[in-house]
């Protein structure tokens, strides 16, 4: 393991720590540094910081700098449904069924799987299990996902969807016929304290917001679009849950009789954000998969 050492001048007084130290490499990016951090590879005089730790003058900052892990996740030949690519984004329609990444036990057939054997290049900020991956969506949920090539494009890419300046919208078909056009949820989410593997509304969860808009009513379902301005995992599942009228399909959210989908009616149909290299606004649009449309297709016949 690397060592390296740095005190802190005056002019950078001050300034955060994972600032400071993501301009002493130009291949350091803060997401990377504040990851260090938090594994402990960095100390200010002799002691571990917070990530959001403010230097002082003459402050004495060791960094271990870890040896890059090799990646033992199996590239897998995939056709994949690229939407756009260039030397440092790719956005690609995942289907439903599809696992994101790697996890511990789960290390075949997932979306990176896929895209290591499409290319080669993809951002290592977030470790070994899931190169280039930004944001994530379910298993069974549909739809676009950008993935980063680079670590330049990857922290341009954390920071909009941090900024909330990622157009991320869903189409779900819910349980209930809503009465009114619009609405926004704004309910923190966190970790279900009786079931852990669930997540759920509490008091103490992290800031939570989805804007809906009703497209259709059939006899008792809904279609609505959705869209995203926080990204908490599993947000729109217990957001429509929250107010009554919960994912039809949703095994883990759903009411104990729904419709036998092999998971939700949710589909990421609409992704947009600002490119990372040239500044242009970039949005494209992921048809309804066959399983949802002929499901709309169906409700509509039987109003």
């Amino acid at each position: 393991m690397e060592k390296m050492e740095h005190i802190i001048p005056d002019e950078q007084a001050g300034e955060r720590i994972d600032k400071v130290l993501s301009t002493l490499n130009a291949d350091w990016s803060r997401t990377q540094v504040q990851q260090w951090i938090k594994d402990g590879n960095v100390l200010v005089n002799g002691q571990k910081p917070k990530t959001n730790y403010k230097c002082s003058a003459n402050d004495k900052i060791e960094i271990s700098i870890p040896e890059p892990e090799e990646l033992d996740v199996v590239p897998e030949k995939m056709d994949l449904d690229i939407y756009y690519e260039d030397q440092d984004v790719l956005v690609v329609n995942k289907p439903k069924g599809m696992v994101v990444h790697p996890a511990a036990g789960h290390g075949t057939g997932t979306l990176v799987n896929g895209l290591m054997s499409h290319c080669t290049d993809l951002s290592g900020i977030n470790g070994v299990m899931r190169p280039g991956i930004v944001h994530r969506i379910d298993k069974d949920t549909s739809g676009l996902l950008m993935v980063a090539k680079n670590d330049m494009a990857h922290e341009s890419l954390v920071n909009q969807l941090m900024n909330k300046t990622v157009t991320r919208k869903y189409r779900a078909i819910v349980h209930g016929v809503i009465p009114h056009d619009y609405g926004t949820i704004d309910a923190p989410i966190a970790r279900d304290p009786k079931d852990r593997q669930s997540m759920t509304v509490v008091d103490n969860g992290k800031h939570a917001v989805t804007h809906f808009q009703v497209l259709d009513r059939f006899k008792d379902f809904t279609l609505v679009e959705c869209q995203l301005e926080t990204g908490r995992t599993h947000q729109i599942r217990v957001h429509m849950k929250y107010i009554g009228y919960p994912l039809a399909g949703d095994p883990k959210y759903g009411p104990r009789k729904t419709l036998d989908l092999g998971g939700q009616a949710l589909h990421a149909g609409i992704l947009g954000f600002v490119h990372p290299r040239s500044n242009e606004y970039l949005e494209f649009e992921a048809p309804l998969p066959a399983y949802f449309q002929e499901l709309l297709d169906n409700l509509a016949n039987n109003r």
